[in-house]
């Protein structure tokens, strides 16, 4: 099985918070009439080594969904590149998607957007010596997963949000289409590491449902 599998879906945890609405938000890839790439890595793919970039958002990108943005991007998760935005946290906190989980009722920590592919579905990075059943390694003491059972885990710790970070859907391009953008100067490229990653302050707030622009 690959070690990014069965995404834990919570669409019906949004629908709960008041936030059926923002599922509504425009995916590029659907409104380029293309199929986003598959959200969860083949074996084979899980398989090789994993090589990640950042991308910060220049003023060259038009898609509101990544204005402002700062994505995580990877290789071979699936046939063409798939990112995550690290930077946009949700009007949601961590707690609204687990209410069963009594000893988070004093966590704070919120939920990020992480694009607006599969956006039902929660995939997390997280910090960690050494990888665990689950999880692919994305950078230096980064990993990523996208599967229940390990995300309760890490919950369960002493300190669960302890570099964690949990997102609700991914960003996606189809062949070619990340690297037409960034030689066209809508992105500029920086080395993925851990501290990038789980910046304390992230730049941009959630985009208004409403405007359907970044920090409106």
């Amino acid at each position: 099985m690959a070690p990014v599998s069965e995404a834990f879906r919570i669409r019906s945890f949004l629908a709960a918070a008041g936030l059926a609405v923002l599922l509504l938000l425009p995916s590029p890839l659907a409104a380029a009439g293309a199929a986003p790439p598959p959200a969860v890595p083949n074996a084979r793919a899980a398989a090789r080594a994993l090589t990640a970039i950042l991308l910060v958002a220049r003023g060259a990108v038009a898609d509101p969904n990544f204005g402002g943005s700062i994505v995580v991007v990877m290789n071979n998760l699936a046939p063409a590149p798939v990112g995550i935005i690290i930077n946009r946290p949700m009007p949601i906190s961590v707690v609204r998607l687990f209410p069963q989980l009594q000893r988070l009722a004093h966590v704070h920590a919120r939920v990020y957007y992480g694009g607006p592919v599969e956006f039902g579905k929660a995939w997390y990075l997280f910090r960690a010596k050494t990888a665990p059943a689950g999880a692919v390694r994305v950078c230096d003491g980064v990993y990523v997963g996208a599967g229940r059972k390990l995300l309760l885990e890490l919950l369960a710790r002493k300190n669960p949000m302890q570099g964690l970070r949990i997102f609700v859907g991914h960003a996606g391009w189809t062949p070619g289409q990340l690297q037409a953008e960034v030689e066209g100067g809508a992105w500029a490229a920086r080395r993925a590491d851990a501290d990038s990653i789980f910046h304390p302050k992230p730049l941009r707030p959630w985009p208004s449902p409403r405007s359907g622009k970044p920090g409106t």
